[in-house]
């Protein structure tokens, strides 16, 4: 049986050498957060990290993965939704249907670790994965809270929830 690294955990898979990353995520490992999208690399939603990088796993066979690689899948990122990123996910109300969110917050991890500040080209350049339901200015107001320490007021915003209360 072959092993990846997983969320710290060496697990055994047994599949093609070809068999794409994440259906050996989902199917074998049961780390369902990590979605098919388009199978082209071009939506982002199966982003994981290996070895920090954004990964989209849809297209990376699992033969190129070695053993002694770190995979981090949206479970692996915090079990109880801790995580700074996914802290704002929640207090913007970014997701709407959620569907490409998991990724979403996998790259933002990425850039907010290379750019603790990063400016609207670098987040333009880091966040390219597609969000059919067109959340695109929350994400980017989520990333501007994480990079101003969680505070939505000194990160420039004033967001106005459904329920009248604002952030």
């Amino acid at each position: 049986m072959a092993k990846l690294t997983v969320n710290g955990t060496v697990r055994e898979f047994e599949a093609e050498g070809d068999t794409p990353l994440l259906w050996v995520l989902r199917e074998q490992l049961g780390l369902t957060g990590t979605k098919y999208g388009c199978g082209i690399a071009a939506c982002g939603a199966c982003t994981v990290h290996i070895d920090g990088v954004p990964t989209r796993s849809c297209v990376r066979p699992t033969s190129s993965v070695g053993a002694s690689e770190k995979i981090m899948t949206i479970e692996g990122l915090s079990p109880d939704g801790s995580h700074p990123v996914q802290k704002a996910w929640v207090a913007l109300d970014v997701p709407q249907c959620g569907y490409c969110q998991c990724g979403m917050v996998m790259a933002t991890v990425a850039l907010l670790r290379d750019k603790p500040q990063p400016t609207d080209k670098d987040i333009d350049e880091a966040i390219t994965n597609i969000c059919r339901c067109g959340t695109y200015n929350r994400i980017r107001a989520a990333i501007k809270v994480v990079a101003a320490g969680g505070n939505t007021k000194t990160a420039g915003l004033a967001i106005q929830h459904a329920d009248g209360s604002t952030t």
